[in-house]
C-alpha cells in the first residue's frame, strides 16, 4: 500500500493504491467523494472478510450471512423472508438451503399456516459451527478497524445511521410515489 504524506488537502493514499476514489477529481462534489470512499470500504472490508472466511473455513461470505441471518432468528424463517434479509434471489436461497440441509446445518420444515411455504432453522449443528465461526468473525473485523479510536468508531457509526435514516425515508417516498 502506497502512503503519501499528509496534508489536509492530500489522500491518504496515492491514486493507484486507492482504486476507485482515484477516479474523483479534487474539485468533484463532496458527496461522490463520499459515496466513492464508502463504497471502496466496504468493498475492501468484504474482500478481506470472504478472503479469510475461504482460507480459515472453507466457507462463502453467503454461507456465512445464511448462517447468521438463521442464527439472529431462533424460530427460524420463511424462504421468502431469508430471502428478503439476505437481498438475494429465491431461487439463491433454495441452492444454499439444499446445500446446508445435506450438510445437516439447517432444516426445512413445512409452514404450519402455509403448506406452500417451508420454514428454514439451523440444526444444533448448524448453531455450534457458526458460533465458532462468528467469534473468529468477530476478531476479524475488530482487526480491521483497530486503526480507529472508540471515539471515531462511536462517530463513524452515528454518521452512518443518519445516512440510513436518509436513505430509509427516500425509499419510503418513492414507494409512496410509486403505489
Amino acid at each position: 500500500m502506497s502512503r503519501v504524506n499528509k496534508t489536509e488537502d492530500t489522500p491518504l493514499l496515492d491514486d493507484q493504491a486507492i482504486g476507485l476514489e482515484g477516479r474523483v477529481a479534487y474539485d468533484d462534489h463532496q458527496s461522490l467523494k463520499v459515496w466513492l470512499r464508502l463504497l471502496s470500504c466496504s468493498t475492501q472490508i468484504e474482500t478481506e472478510i470472504r478472503k479469510r472466511l475461504r482460507a480459515e473455513f472453507g466457507m462463502t461470505l453467503a454461507r456465512f450471512d445464511y448462517l447468521a441471518q438463521l442464527h439472529r432468528h431462533a424460530g427460524g424463517l420463511r424462504m421468502s423472508a431469508l430471502s428478503r434479509y439476505l437481498m438475494v434471489t429465491g431461487g439463491n436461497v433454495t441452492g444454499l438451503t439444499d446445500e446446508l440441509e445435506k450438510e445437516g446445518l439447517v432444516e426445512r420444515l413445512p409452514e404450519p399456516d402455509d403448506r406452500r411455504s417451508y420454514r428454514v432453522s439451523l440444526t444444533k449443528k448448524g448453531s455450534r459451527l457458526f458460533d465458532s465461526i462468528a467469534s473468529v468473525h468477530e476478531s476479524w473485523v475488530i482487526s480491521i478497524f483497530a486503526g480507529m479510536t472508540p471515539t471515531q468508531k462511536a462517530q463513524l457509526l452515528d454518521l452512518l445511521g443518519r445516512l440510513r435514516v436518509q436513505l430509509t425515508d427516500i425509499q419510503s417516498t418513492d414507494r409512496d410515489a410509486t403505489a
